[in-house]
């Protein structure tokens, strides 16, 4: 089959780039070599926000676009991303507090602002804001971003292409790709092949890897790797508020509320030389985090409170900086396209909060290469589930389905927004659900996973459409392995 397009990488930049291309009636398949979200874009600090550190590496653009699509987001997707408040303690002898004053003054408008408080600046003392800190920390302030179920982007996005046409294959891998009669020759593991007019490299940490390997060709622009590891702790204090802490080494770390029972801690910038794949972290990186949380807060954490962890490799497009910390977060693209030969566009860099927009401007870069182009749609187009408002809907899913109990009524809630209908319209008990693997994971909320959301090992699900592998005992997690094969 001919398509228009060929995407390679099922992370967030692929999946939007397949969402959007799809909706502008272009045929498009997307080939992933692993599972959706598998890398980079699983291992994110969960958070659509404009990156208040940027403005110090003047990367106003950036925050701008960031700022404007963190709105969109927070409407597009209410069942996955939710506001965020955050409380920045000040820290005597680093950033004074009118350096604050005035980043916070841009943040709160560089872009229109309608959903989310401004910032504020607070007493510590005798306020529960300041309470798991220590008492030497007087002032702080208070600003808000959104946290995001990043995996659950992913999914929503290749979701929302399917079902306007993309053809999305996971577990797929490009081994080679040839241009022909101005026309992209591919060959997929196993052997089969498949034509396209244009291809977008969306691999990310093997951008690199693809362009010199499967596509047999040569970039001007590189891909920097870098290494962010985080920690999941049990909880270590009460509120829905997260902490920006700022360290003496110029960096920042956040602790944040995390499925309820535990605190997110992260991340690190560590340089990465070596080829990309899976990464776990050092002896170097917990003890870097716990001596920054510990900074700042009155119990110290120890290693016996970690509970898990995880790292990724971040592709960042390489702008010569020394430093892996203030590589920027912006995004590349090289577009490859000889007269008269099939076009390929890749793409280095990119945060989960601007895929939408990278997708816009990759697609207007091919606009002269493809037929039935399209106009851009996607800017308050709303993501699957998310046609609600959701403290109403998860009031409406408890008083039609009580039988689920609050604890699960808002997983489901907040994982499948209205979607959720799709496996519970006809239960009128858990009985009718199915097994249930532990936690409420039931047969047929599984069923809809594999036949609906591409997952197809026990990890797919514990760890990426879910997070129920921090809840489930070993026996549960064993079980479902054993149930679905691996």
């Amino acid at each position: 089959m001919l398509y228009d397009l060929l995407i390679i990488g099922g992370g967030i930049n692929g999946c939007a780039i397949a969402r959007d291309a799809a909706g502008r009636g272009l045929s498009v398949r997307l080939v992933e070599q692993n599972d959706l979200a598998s890398g980079t874009s699983s291992a994110s600090t969960k958070l659509i926000h404009g990156g208040l550190r940027y403005l110090e590496l003047y990367e106003f653009r950036l925050v701008h676009e960031a700022l404007a699509e963190r709105e969109l987001l927070l409407a597009a997707a209410p069942h996955i991303i939710w506001p965020l408040k955050f409380v920045l303690p000040h820290e005597k002898g680093l950033r004074p507090v009118w350096m604050l004053r005035l980043g916070l003054f841009l943040y709160d408008h560089l872009a229109r602002r309608k959903r989310l408080e401004g910032s504020h600046m607070v007493s510590l003392k005798g306020n529960a804001l300041g309470a798991p800190l220590r008492e030497s920390y007087n002032v702080g302030f208070t600003y808000a971003d959104c946290w995001v179920e990043d995996s659950r982007l992913v999914v929503l996005n290749a979701l929302d292409a399917k079902e306007r046409g993309a053809t999305i294959s996971v577990g797929t891998q490009l081994t080679q790709a040839r241009r022909e009669g101005g026309r992209w020759i591919t060959t997929l593991e196993g052997g089969a092949e498949i034509e396209a007019r244009a291809l977008i490299n969306a691999a990310g940490p093997w951008v690199s890897q693809v362009i010199g390997g499967a596509l047999h060709a040569h970039s001007r622009k590189h891909v920097r790797l870098v290494k962010g590891s985080h920690l999941v702790t049990r909880k270590l204090y009460e509120g829905d508020h997260a902490y920006i802490l700022q360290n003496p080494d110029g960096r920042i770390v956040f602790a944040i509320p995390y499925e309820r029972d535990f605190t997110l801690i992260g991340t690190t910038d560590a340089p990465y030389d070596d080829a990309p794949g899976p990464v776990s972290i050092s002896e170097a990186e917990t003890g870097y985090l716990l001596t920054s949380i510990n900074h700042f807060l009155r119990r110290p954490v120890v290693r016996e409170d970690i509970v898990w962890s995880y790292s990724g490799l971040r592709p960042l497009y390489d702008d010569g900086s020394l430093n892996a910390s203030v590589v920027t977060r912006d995004y590349a693209f090289d577009l490859d396209a000889p007269e008269g030969a099939a076009p390929v566009l890749s793409v280095f860099g990119g945060k989960i909060t601007t895929a939408r927009r990278l997708a816009e401007h990759a697609l207007d870069d091919l606009r002269g290469f493809l037929p039935r182009h399209g106009e851009a749609w996607t800017r308050g187009a709303v993501f699957p589930g998310g046609d609600m408002e959701f403290d109403a809907y998860l009031s409406h899913l408890k008083a039609e389905k009580p039988f689920l109990g609050d604890t699960l009524a808002l997983r489901l809630a907040r994982a499948y927004g209205t979607r959720a209908e799709r496996f519970l319209k006809h239960a009128h008990s858990m009985a009718d659900l199915g097994r249930d693997f532990g936690c409420g994971l039931t047969e047929m909320e599984l069923r809809y996973l594999v036949e609906n959301e591409w997952a197809r090992k026990a990890d797919d699900v514990l760890w990426r459409r879910s997070k129920l592998g921090l809840h489930m005992s070993a026996q549960e997690q064993t079980a479902l392995r054993e149930f679905m094969g691996g």
